[in-house]
C-alpha cells in the first residue's frame, strides 16, 4: 500500500476519517472525494505534506467520480444515507463509482453497505443496500463488499444520540426493544477496509458481514447506555402498535423515527454468517471497553462525575 492513491468517495464523513488514519499508517497516499470537500480539510492535518488531496465528487454525477477515481490504484465508497433518495445514492450511485473504478483500471474496490441489505426487506433503506450491492458487482466483479452493523464511536449519531436523550428526559421510550444489535467498532470497520484492499486476490470477490463482540437488544442497548452516563430516567419499552402509529407519523419535523426507519427495526442487524472481522484478521472491540470514555461527557458533572477514594 505504500504511496499507492486510495480514493475514498465520502472520505470526511464519520467512518472515513477512521479509513484516512488507517491508510496513513501504511504510507498511502489518500485523496478524500465529497460533494463539498471543504468541511474535511481539517483532515489535512493527519498525514504527511502531498499524503491527502481534496476533490468534489457526488456520485449521483459520472463525471465528477469519474475525475476523482483517475490516477487511482484502489477505491472505497463509504457514501450512504439513512434519509432521502435511497436509490438515487446507494443503488445508482454505487453503480457509477464501480463503472468508474472498472474503467479507471483500478486495482482494487472495496464497497461499504449495510448488514440488512435484502432486495426483499421490507425497508426501502435495504432494498437499496442491496440493489447498490448487485450493482457493484455487476461492473466490478472483484470488488470487496462489507456489511457492518450499527458502527459506534466517538464521533456517532447512534450512542450520542440516546446518550444526549437520557441525559435530559426524565422518561426514555424505547422503540422494538427486542431488536437485536451487534454494534461494531468505527476503528475495526476502517481496518477491515484496509485489510480488504491490501489484499483482494483473497478478499476481492467476497462478502464480509462485520459485527462485534456484543449482541444486545434495543432495550437492552439503551439501559446500557443509562448506566455510562450515571443516569437513571424511567425507561420504557413502547409495544409495537404504539411504535408503530408513532412511525406512521415520521413524515413530521421532529418525529422520534421514520416509517422506513421501523421497518428497518423489523429484522435483527447481527451477523448471519461467518465472522467477517475475523475472516479479515482483526480483533473486535467491545463497546464497553472504549465507550465510556467518550459517553462520560454526558454524565452530570462530566469526567468530575465520579468521586476519588481519600
Amino acid at each position: 500500500m505504500t504511496d499507492k492513491l486510495v480514493t475514498l468517495i465520502g472520505g470526511g464523513g464519520f467512518l472515513g476519517r477512521y479509513v484516512l488514519q488507517e491508510l496513513l499508517k501504511t504510507g498511502t497516499r489518500v485523496r478524500v472525494a465529497q460533494r463539498d470537500p471543504r468541511p474535511a480539510l481539517f483532515l489535512r492535518t493527519q498525514g504527511g505534506l502531498g499524503q491527502i488531496q481534496f476533490v468534489a465528487a457526488d456520485v449521483t454525477k459520472p463525471d465528477t467520480v469519474a475525475r476523482a477515481i483517475n490516477g487511482s490504484g484502489a477505491v472505497v465508497n463509504l457514501v450512504g444515507v439513512l434519509a432521502g433518495d435511497f436509490e438515487k445514492v446507494h443503488a445508482v450511485g454505487a453503480r457509477t463509482v464501480a463503472e468508474a473504478a472498472a474503467a479507471a483500471g483500478v486495482g482494487a474496490l472495496v464497497h461499504v453497505s449495510a448488514i440488512g441489505a435484502d432486495l426483499a426487506s421490507p425497508s426501502h433503506y435495504g432494498r437499496s443496500k442491496a440493489a447498490g450491492e448487485a450493482a457493484v458487482r455487476a461492473a466490478f466483479a472483484n470488488a470487496t463488499i462489507l456489511r457492518p452493523s450499527i458502527v459506534f464511536g466517538r464521533e456517532d449519531a447512534f450512542l450520542n444520540r440516546f446518550a444526549a436523550m437520557l441525559s435530559k428526559a426524565p422518561i426514555v421510550p424505547v422503540l422494538r426493544a427486542p431488536a437485536r444489535f451487534q454494534p461494531v467498532y468505527v476503528a475495526d470497520v476502517a481496518q477491515a477496509v484496509v485489510a480488504a484492499l491490501s489484499n483482494p486476490d483473497d478478499f476481492g470477490g467476497k462478502t464480509f458481514e462485520l459485527g462485534g463482540p456484543d449482541v444486545l437488544t434495543m432495550g437492552a442497548l439503551i439501559r446500557w447506555i443509562a448506566h455510562a452516563v450515571g443516569r437513571t430516567p424511567t425507561i420504557v419499552d413502547l409495544p409495537d402498535p404504539v411504535g408503530g402509529l408513532l412511525a406512521s407519523l415520521g413524515f413530521l419535523p421532529g418525529a422520534p423515527i421514520t416509517k422506513d426507519q421501523w421497518q428497518m427495526l423489523q429484522a435483527d442487524t447481527v451477523v448471519t454468517g461467518p465472522d467477517g472481522l475475523a475472516a479479515l484478521g482483526i480483533a473486535p472491540t467491545p463497546l464497553d471497553s472504549v465507550a465510556p470514555a467518550w459517553l462520560v461527557r454526558y454524565r452530570r458533572h462530566g469526567r468530575f462525575a465520579t468521586k476519588v477514594a481519600a
